[in-house]
């Protein structure tokens, strides 16, 4: 999906708070403070000097002129850092058909509550076909190259996901996770079993029980973010 604002090069100074990043803009010097739509630890991806991409914005509503959208590796290799542009991105590809394994469906309801006090990413239906509970998670961490990696910090909502779609599976459904890589460098993606022993675990336990699991690349410029082929899942 293409930015709603061309974006603009700056040179991280400091992430701060999580959700704040102070930055130079490259064409005039000036500091400014972007939001940051990333909880993560956005691991290797937060170091000062770093050159990034800002999208600007006019909206009264928001408290900050500046979202954090790209990192610029500066070799020809993005990674895209917001972990809300995959749900937006990855709903305009259900609905086109563009999901291969999930072509066939052609209702696409997002946040549908199901589970325990949860709310699905996305529920397909489709004439005939089994109800398909799908979930998203954005990946940003690559520690070795070509290999992108998933989750970059422990997280339990994380593993009470796959808790929810392991039970989805049991009862019929087709439960599916789906990995965007927001990374250009990457041909490749595995879970980080050392940075969260229970997310791996519970990831083992809902395929056992029916989960399907696919991994999709991105190519990534400062106009677009946009799904590309799929990715070796690894493991």
């Amino acid at each position: 999906m293409r930015f709603q604002t061309q974006l603009v090069p700056a040179r991280l100074i400091r992430r701060d708070k999580r959700f704040l990043a102070d930055c130079v803009l490259e064409e005039t010097g000036e500091e400014v403070t972007a939001h940051c739509a990333n909880p993560g630890s956005m691991m290797g991806l937060a170091e000062p000097g770093s050159r990034i991409w800002l999208e600007p914005n006019d909206d009264p509503k928001k408290k900050l002129n500046y979202g954090w959208r790209l990192v610029d590796h500066e070799n020809g290799h993005f990674t895209g850092v917001d972990t809300a542009l995959p749900n937006r991105a990855m709903r305009a590809a259900l609905i086109a058909r563009e999901v291969a394994p999930l072509a066939a469906y052609s209702e696409v309801r997002p946040e549908v509550k199901y589970g325990e006090n949860s709310r699905i990413d996305f529920l397909l239906r489709g004439d005939g076909l089994p109800d398909a509970y799908v979930e998203v998670k954005s990946v940003t961490l690559s520690r070795q190259a070509g290999l992108a990696e998933f989750p970059d910090s422990v997280t339990k909502r994380g593993a009470k996901h796959l808790g929810e779609l392991a039970k989805m599976a049991q009862a019929g459904h087709r439960a599916v996770l789906l990995y965007l890589v927001q990374r250009t460098d990457c041909t490749e993606m595995q879970l980080a079993a050392d940075i969260d022993p229970a997310y791996a675990a519970a990831f083992e336990a809902a395929r056992a029980a029916g989960l399907e699991t696919y991994a999709i690349g991105t190519h990534i410029t400062p106009e677009a973010v946009i799904l590309a082929k799929p990715l070796t899942l690894l493991g």
